[in-house]
């Protein structure tokens, strides 16, 4: 059983040091593909200097994390990549271990690892409630989770139009549509030490126009008013702060502008799969075997259903 990690990384190689250290620490023994996003700090430099054994592509100019992390899935050599932050390490050795013994059920997409956000707390997030069973959850968090490579790329990947945000949330809908599960990890916990060089105006901005955007995609006709309606408002209210909601409004603005466009196809999701999705994200995690009649036939069973987790 083999995997590659994946760290998409951009101006921050101070901190990108010890996630690729962490990765090469890893007792399964990953490939470590580091995807420099236009870095001007020497970045790329770094690496090929103190680390000749990983796997270093860089774009001379930012294309954003959703497309590098799309470029990633087609350059990595294994059927199963672990994607973590340039400013997260892996807790143990043994946490990518951990998570390929988890992908035990063909109809098992993508493994939620488990977290802390450090500088917010102890709480670690996306752990399974017990080490007995497959547990659905509704999404995972980009930092920390693992995904069946060759699944990813049959469904497109994430899209990138979407550009920063959400595209998590998107991906394991499509995800669920088509016959698969995010399951709740029980590996060592990820520790993710949020950058305090994070852009929270790009976030903002972001984060309300994939909101809207995400419903325009995927929600079906019947549900999308109520959806949509439901969205915007909860949307643009997330944060009455003059600065931050101006932001977030420009968010939606831009979101409808685009809509009304075209420039934004849909392609909704059944109604079986909108209402389960709504069922993991309000009452999940939920165990497979109880979930498992609901789901979609797998897609291309014969393929995906028999894949076999190896280098």
């Amino acid at each position: 059983m083999c995997a590659t990690v994946v760290i998409t990384t951009k101006n921050r190689r101070q901190d990108l040091v010890k996630a690729v250290a962490s990765a090469l620490a890893q007792t399964a023994h990953p490939e470590v593909l580091v995807i420099d996003d236009g870095s001007t700090d020497g970045t790329a430099e770094l690496v090929a200097q103190d680390f000749p054994s990983v796997r270093l592509h860089r774009s001379e100019k930012s294309l954003g994390l959703i497309v590098q992390r799309n470029h990633a899935a087609r350059l990595a050599s294994h059927p199963i990549l672990i994607s973590i932050d340039d400013d997260a390490v892996f807790s143990t050795p043994m946490v990518v271990e951990a998570t390929l013994r988890e992908f035990t059920d063909p109809q098992i997409g993508a493994v939620a690892i488990p977290f802390i956000d450090v500088n917010h707390g102890p709480m670690v997030r996306q752990k399974a409630p017990s080490a007995d069973g497959v547990f659905a959850l509704y999404t995972f968090i980009g930092t920390a989770h693992a995904l069946r490579r060759d699944l990813f790329l049959k469904l497109g990947g994430y899209r990138e139009f979407l550009f920063h945000q959400g595209e998590e949330e998107d991906y394991c809908l499509r995800m669920l549509n088509a016959g698969y599960i995010t399951r709740a990890g029980n590996a060592d916990p990820i520790h993710h030490f949020e950058s305090p060089r994070r852009s929270w105006a790009r976030m903002d901005y972001y984060g309300a126009r994939n909101k809207i955007l995400f419903a325009w995609h995927n929600v079906p006709l019947r549900n999308l008013p109520v959806h949509l309606a439901a969205t915007t408002l909860m949307t643009t209210t997330y944060s009455l702060k003059p600065q931050r909601l101006a932001r977030r409004l420009r968010g939606v603005a831009a979101a409808y502008a685009a809509i009304i466009a075209g420039r934004i196809s849909r392609q909704p999701v059944t109604g079986k799969s909108y209402k389960f999705s709504r069922q993991l994200k309000h009452q999940g995690p939920l165990t497979l075997d109880k979930i498992a009649a609901q789901l979609p036939d797998p897609v291309n069973r014969k393929t995906i259903a028999a894949l076999e987790i190896q280098s």
